[in-house]
């Protein structure tokens, strides 16, 4: 959450730089846009714990607990399907990094290895947030809900 704070604070540093001192840093926008990624990364696993995710409201809001939790299901499946296929691409898109030492063709050429584990990492968190919501729903299927 508070990663959001070192983005503001990088492009607040860049524009600082560029049009008050006339010094423009080649960092300071790449900075924040690794910054911004990781944040909605990681934080995917985190609004679904705490359930602010979003969701079609219009027929969900009609349904019973029990429809709910199977329509939850449903999603968390097919959720689940896309973060798998996310997965796979994200360990050899890092391990292609790794290999071979990928850097951002920028001027200021960083390393795109950080940015990598740290994608796969927040898709393993949403992966495990997945599992625990469909096996919650389940329960509530089944009549007996976890809290």
């Amino acid at each position: 959450m508070y990663s959001i704070f070192i983005m503001i604070a990088t492009l607040l540093l860049n524009a600082i730089t560029r049009n008050i001192i006339n010094f423009p840093l080649s960092w300071c926008v790449e900075m924040a846009q690794f910054t911004m990624t990781a944040y909605y990364i990681v934080g995917g696993a985190y609004s679904m714990q705490s359930d602010d995710h979003v969701r079609m409201d219009l027929i969900y809001d009609t349904l019973s607990d029990r429809a709910k939790a199977k329509m939850d299901m449903f999603t968390s499946f097919c959720l689940m399907f896309y973060l798998v296929c996310l997965f796979v691409g994200s360990i050899s898109s890092t391990m292609y990094a790794i290999e071979y030492g990928q850097r951002k063709f920028s001027q200021w050429n960083p390393s795109m290895i950080p940015i990598k584990v740290i994608m796969v990492f927040g898709i393993t968190l949403m992966m495990l947030q997945t599992i625990s919501i469909f096996f919650k729903d389940w329960a509530k299927v089944k009549g007996k809900p976890i809290t």
